[in-house]
């Protein structure tokens, strides 16, 4: 037998049907066999593997026996020429194996193989090539010289950054994650180490690989998913003990007495290090956002009423008594905190229509307090209701402000959730079902189709070959990978290429009822709506008019400022009076768009001018303008002029 996988799982059960399935089809064309390991998982793991996996050999544990000796049990009862050591929260691409099957027979001295690894996002994972953990090399990761110098041999040795992404190498540590041996070479130096429970057995049993005389090669010609490799919480205090624990083993199995004492110490200090950063950063992380808000409430509380003191109440020979700045005022803006908080306005991920309904409860429980106070501390109403209004801008503006700078770690959820599955159309259509039974709702798009189907599906929004373009014009931020019809080698090229996007990724395993996304697994508990809001109906036309006119207006009177910034003068003059008199509309219909309504002014702009940097096909246009139609929205009015401005003298 060629090759023998083994897979240790405990309470993954999803992801270990993905990783099995993708394993299976990665078998195709090789001799071999998969083991399931189950460290008395509790969830419906063990089920899974015997209803849906009859194949594959699976072993039960009665204890979590740990991932070492978990792999062990397996290892001694495999039968292949090749073992390889698979986590349950990977995907593995069709030609993996094969590939690495046969660079191994090609290789005689490849004593050990690991592929690229990237994370749920497509981002590569660093701890796909790896030095061993020598006092020097985790003194310069640990205080990020490793960072500063990354082509550097010696100051990069930790993660091997010196050796580029895509450059088949030999190094020293592989990842647990996906490792391939030679059975004579384990049988030579030996199996895992069962002195480690979890983290260290792979780095120890590459470094016994390197001292039996063989060598360990980093393969990127092939690429595997591991979702785990983002989502480990290393910055908790329980990862920081079990890691440094793990290299203290390896240091006292592999290294001198002196050096074993040198590691143990930076060790320690590493861990007592690392320990006081995470709690400092855990008390930053906590008080910094109610902090801030509290100095922008009151900063604008301040400036309103010292407005208010010297316009309205000095000429009425009155003002406010100094207690009233330094008491009454903190005191508002702490109860505006105090709101937010009670509506988890400081819970992760921050969902602002809780904010923003927490700000105006603040202001609310303020003015009630207010009434009850005796009519000698009743100082102005005007200034709590202007006060929350400031509050509502500032909290919201300084929120995105400071999610787009990536100063300090806010994650705002997003108002809608924009949705598109990838895939043929019976999967499209199954997932698409799937998702649709639960509570959550969130806003969704339209499938993306890999070949065409057989009738018209409405909700149908383009083909994968235009997936780029077909997310940046509705303005896509989740997608869902079917993959029972894209391979996992175009589910990552996809990921690698929208990078750049900020989208959140999940795969629809074939015949699962499970999501996997990132860092978490999904089930029925998101709820996919359609919102229509056609720019026919009668509110949307009125308000659509009302922006043209004033609009129109605010240009002509600017028109010796403004004319200097549009292309075609003479017609940008025109297009005012056109506008005015009802003729045009600023953004419409520019081309034979599908379906669009007879009684749609024409447009000086198309709704694909709100990206000028992208040059769409007409059929592409086409579709932003359907878009347009179905779902109008002011706002996309007033990005598509600002954005399009230059183009305002457009025929």
């Amino acid at each position: 037998m060629k090759l023998s996988v083994i897979i240790v799982n405990y309470n993954v059960s999803a992801f270990l049907e993905q990783a099995l399935t993708s394993a299976l089809k990665a078998m195709r064309g090789i001799e071999g066999e998969i083991f399931v390991v189950d460290n008395h998982s509790v969830d419906n793991s063990v089920s899974m593997v015997k209803a849906k996996f009859p194949d594959v050999k699976l072993i039960e544990n009665q204890d979590n026996v740990g991932f070492a000796k978990a792999n062990n049990q397996a290892i001694r009862v495999s039968t292949g020429e090749y073992v390889l050591l698979l986590n349950p929260d990977t995907l593995v691409e069709e030609d993996t194996f094969e590939k690495c099957v046969r660079f191994m027979d090609e290789t005689p001295d490849c004593g050990g193989l690991g592929v690229k690894m990237v994370d749920g996002q497509g981002r590569f994972l660093p701890e796909s090539k790896r030095g061993i953990p020598y006092p020097k090399s985790s003194f310069y990761k640990l205080f990020g010289l490793s960072k500063l110098f990354p082509k550097s041999q010696t100051f990069g040795a930790y993660h091997a950054t010196y050796i580029g992404e895509d450059e088949t190498h030999e190094v020293e540590v592989l990842a647990g994650a996906f490792m391939m041996m030679r059975r004579s070479v384990l049988d030579e130096v030996g199996l895992l180490d069962e002195d480690y429970f979890m983290y260290g057995e792979d780095i120890d049993l590459s470094y016994r690989i390197l001292k039996g005389g063989y060598k360990n090669y980093y393969f990127p010609q092939t690429r595997i998913i591991h979702y785990k490799g983002e989502s480990t919480k290393k910055g908790s205090l329980n990862y920081v003990y079990v890691f440094y624990n793990a290299m203290q083993i390896f240091a006292r199995k592999h290294f001198s007495a002196n050096n074993a004492k040198v590691f143990n110490l930076a060790i320690n200090t590493a861990i007592w290090l690392r320990a006081s950063l995470a709690a400092l950063k855990r008390i930053l992380s906590r008080m910094l956002l109610p902090l801030l808000d509290f100095i922008l409430i009151f900063a604008g509380l301040f400036a309103i009423s010292k407005y208010w003191d010297h316009n309205v109440l000095y000429q009425r020979n009155s003002f406010f008594p100094d207690y009233y700045f330094y008491a009454v005022l903190p005191g508002y803006a702490l109860l505006w905190l105090l709101a937010m908080w009670l509506q988890g306005g400081y819970r992760k991920p921050v969902n602002r229509a809780s904010l923003n309904r927490a700000i105006i409860g603040g202001g609310i429980l303020v003015l009630l307090i207010y009434a009850l106070l005796p009519e000698t501390m009743r100082f102005s109403r005007a200034v709590v209701v202007v006060g929350t209004a400031w509050a509502l801008l500032a909290v919201n503006v300084s929120r995105s402000l400071l999610s787009k700078a990536h100063l300090i770690d806010v994650d705002v959820r997003r108002l809608s959730q924009r949705i598109a599955i990838v895939g043929g159309p019976q999967e499209t259509e199954r997932v698409l079902n799937m998702v649709q039974s639960i509570s959550t709702p969130r806003e969704f798009v339209g499938l993306i189709m890999t070949q065409p189907a057989e009738k018209e599906n409405y909700l149908s929004i383009g083909r994968v070959e235009d997936l780029h373009e077909l997310l940046t014009i509705y303005q896509i931020n989740e997608v869902i990978f079917c993959a029972h019809d894209i391979p996992a080698d175009q589910i990552i090229d996809w990921m690698g290429r929208l990078q750049d996007m900020q989208i959140e990724y999940k795969i629809a395993p074939e015949d699962s009822l499970s999501l996997i996304g990132s860092n978490s697994i999904f089930t029925a508990e998101d709820l996919y709506t359609i919102p229509l809001q056609p720019v026919y109906q009668r509110r949307n036309r009125s308000l659509k008019r009302c922006f043209d006119f004033l609009t129109a207006l605010l240009l002509l009177v600017g028109v010796p400022l403004d004319i200097w910034f549009v292309k075609e003068k003479g017609q940008f003059v025109r297009n005012i009076f056109d506008v005015l008199l009802g003729r045009k509309s600023w953004v419409g219909i520019r081309s034979a768009a599908k379906g669009s309504p007879s009684q749609l002014l024409p447009g000086v702009l198309s709704p694909a001018d709100a990206y000028p940097n992208c040059t769409f096909s007409p059929e592409m246009v086409a579709r932003t303008e359907e878009l347009y139609v179905k779902n109008y929205s002011l706002r996309n009015d007033m990005s598509i002029l600002a954005k399009g401005f230059r183009k305002l003298g457009n025929c």
